[in-house]
């Protein structure tokens, strides 16, 4: 059984290729969601997505993710800068985390420049679009693979 990869994109993220798209592109969160599946067959994972504008729901599927999965890839949108119960319920995951954004945080608003989940994530990936979900998902494979050579270390 290949291992578990859950991708959560957050509010907003429904309306890609809609919302914005001189900041975040033309791909919708299908295309996106597609893309990331195939990407992680290549890579020998299980790739399952999910989005929600609701935090609790995220949260909820957060700590689902405990018991069944290796790696959590979040886009969490604005709740990266708001939300103080999503980098809790990430502590309490044990497995990779590696934060997304599609644009760069950096070069936007001031109050996007501080995300409450960076401090819970193994990675930080942001401003190269939806080619960061598939360089996260070859990261976690190639982190993956590595443990299972290395088991202690």
């Amino acid at each position: 059984m290949p291992p578990a990869v859950l991708v959560l994109n957050g509010p907003n993220l429904n309306l890609l290729g809609r919302r914005e798209p001189a900041v975040y592109g033309h791909e919708t969160l299908a295309d996106l969601e597609a893309a990331c599946v195939a990407a992680g067959s290549d890579l020998g994972l299980a790739v399952t997505c999910r989005q929600s504008n609701h935090e609790g729901e995220l949260i909820d599927w957060i700590h689902a993710a405990r018991e069944t999965t290796a790696a959590i890839l979040i886009n969490a949108g604005a709740y990266s800068h708001t939300s103080q119960a999503i980098p809790d319920a990430l502590r309490a995951y044990p497995g990779i985390i590696v934060e997304l954004h599609l644009s760069n945080i950096y070069a936007r608003e001031a109050f996007r420049h501080h995300s409450h989940i960076s401090a819970t994530a193994t990675a930080v990936i942001c401003g190269l679009g939806s080619q960061g979900y598939h360089l996260a998902l070859r990261a976690v494979a190639e982190r993956l693979a590595a443990s299972a050579q290395h088991p202690d270390g």
